[in-house]
């Protein structure tokens, strides 16, 4: 797939960079927690974009992404979409949001309704208390940048992906090549938005654009039984569950992943 080229958006106090590709009406992706645009894996974002406008970006402080100095809240990171959107004269868009960037979507979904046409949380939690979250080896694991980039891969794939694949297939070839960095420090204020999100699950009965919640049946990070809980809950919602699949279920399973999106927003 040819690298699309980078564009910034004053959002806020920060600038937004963004890739836009495709054509057709906009999909909007919402990143996970200290992920950057480029780890939106390749095929999947070409077979979207044959259908679609498909919109990524850096969330703030991550990637090409400014910060500033104000505390990152799920909240926030929720308004600097809709004004992205904004700026880029999207009125209303179908938002897919992954891991804490499902977070951000029901945010937006909440708090924006208008601007969300289709709503797709993948491997996401509703927060606060109810949520069910991850064991506490599996979460220092996730956080742990000591050693080499070797290792720090090695330890990703064993959380991303479930053994039983790892042992079949080798992961640097599924997944692509992240040029993006994000400061640790970056890392820790997503980190304490996303764990501190008071969350949504009192609040989504009240979401109304169609949903459909997507996740693997062996996600050690979030796991699934939130699925069950988000979907139960937002009236309509669909659950589409990825046999075998982990949290990395895009990498594992493009196709399959694509083409649950696309049925869902074809329809």
């Amino acid at each position: 797939m040819t690298r699309i080229p980078v564009n910034t958006v004053p959002v806020d106090e920060v600038t937004l960079a963004y890739r836009d590709s495709g054509s057709g009406y906009p999909v909007v992706l919402i990143n996970g927690l200290a992920c950057t645009m480029d780890m939106w894996n390749p095929p999947v974002l070409a077979k979207i974009s044959e259908h679609f406008r498909v919109i990524i970006f850096d969330n703030r402080g991550t990637g090409y992404s400014s910060s500033s100095e104000k505390q990152f809240s799920i909240p926030l990171l929720a308004s600097d979409t809709a004004t992205l959107m904004d700026a880029l004269g999207i009125s209303s868009a179908h938002i897919l949001g992954l891991s804490m960037g499902a977070s951000i979507a029901q945010e937006l979904a909440l708090s924006y309704p208008e601007k969300v046409t289709r709503l797709i949380l993948v491997a996401g939690e509703c927060g606060g208390a109810e949520s069910a979250r991850a064991q506490p080896e599996i979460m220092t694991k996730l956080m742990d940048k000591s050693g080499t980039m070797q290792d720090v891969a090695n330890r990703m794939f064993s959380l991303l992906f479930p053994l039983s694949w790892l042992s079949a297939h080798d992961p640097f070839r599924y997944c692509p090549e992240v040029y993006e960095t994000t400061t640790d420090e970056t890392v820790a204020r997503q980190a304490s938005a996303f764990f501190e999100w008071t969350g949504s699950f009192a609040r989504l009965g009240d979401i109304r654009s169609p949903t459909l919640v997507l996740t693997g049946t062996d996600d050690v990070i979030i796991p699934p039984v939130n699925a069950h809980m988000i979907s139960g809950r937002i009236p309509g919602a669909e659950l589409v569950m990825i046999p075998g699949a982990g949290h990395g279920l895009m990498y594992q399973f493009p196709d399959r992943f694509s083409d649950c999106v696309l049925d869902f927003l074809d329809r």
